[in-house]
């Protein structure tokens, strides 16, 4: 990169922690009462008393406002806009959605899914097929993931009242991991149809992915504490793997040209 791109890459990436931890704070500020009955989260800090609202509030609010000048002022506007909508979706549709329907699940992953939308947007100045391709596998593996996430916190979620899929419709939790799964084997083929990277991808990803989907299809066939266990911690190394595969595989990057020779 130019020291130009640099400078761009590290504003970009600044911004979008900054509304991303904003978007975090609130929802922790709004669950209080919920968090304080979950195992997993009732140490946090501010259902401990260690951090105050009003502070809470505060750090959110400055963090979440300055994140997105910046992207507006240094990036681009179509940059700061997915990141309002982002932040947006996580605080007011995600967070209270949580404790009224399992439609939660899938709100939020769009919102888990938006990130490489503003690197994209932030670089290009657009958004073109490629930038929903990445958005697509990061959307995708969210299900397989939370799902198996939460099926061994089953009974906090339920103590919470929260609606999760593990709770409210196993059958569908199951089938929705599996089903997400198959998806990201055919965003893997899309990815070099839409040149995003080359066709090696494709065919090298497979491994990698058809373990993620038979992970998927032991926890459908019987999901239980083991299996949801073994696709949870899978799916910590699935994507980070993928993500590396999708940057060498890049288009015109030199090291994607000698695969696209083998």
């Amino acid at each position: 990169m130019a020291p130009g791109e640099l400078d761009l890459c590290f504003l970009m990436s600044l911004g979008t922690f900054m509304s991303s931890c904003s978007a975090n704070a609130f929802n922790q500020i709004f669950e209080v009462p919920y968090d304080s009955q979950m195992a997993r989260t009732k140490r946090r800090v501010l259902v401990t008393g260690l951090l105050s609202r009003v502070h809470a509030i505060s750090f959110a609010s400055i963090i979440g406002i300055s994140g997105i000048l910046i992207l507006a002022s240094y990036v681009n506007l179509l940059a700061a806009i997915i990141s309002a909508t982002t932040w947006g979706l996580y605080v007011t549709t995600y967070t209270p959605l949580k404790r009224v329907c399992i439609g939660n699940t899938w709100i939020g992953a769009v919102v888990g899914a938006l990130p490489p939308m503003i690197g994209w947007a932030g670089r290009t100045g657009s958004l073109d097929a490629g930038a929903f391709i990445m958005a697509g596998f990061l959307f995708t593996w969210q299900f397989p993931h939370f799902n198996a996430l939460s099926w061994n916190l089953r009974s906090d979620y339920s103590k919470a009242g929260y609606r999760m899929m593990a709770t409210r419709n196993p059958d569908l939790c199951q089938s929705v991991a599996l089903r997400h799964c198959l998806f990201i084997i055919v965003l893997s083929f899309l990815a070099p149809y839409f040149n995003l990277t080359t066709w090696p991808f494709a065919l090298f990803s497979l491994p990698l992915n058809f373990t993620f989907a038979y992970l998927a299809w032991c926890f459908y066939k019987q999901a239980d504490g083991k299996t949801a266990t073994y696709l949870f911690k899978f799916s910590l190394l699935h994507l980070p793997l993928l993500m590396i595969m999708l940057l060498i595989s890049k288009k015109n990057l030199p090291v994607a040209k000698v695969f696209e020779n083998i």
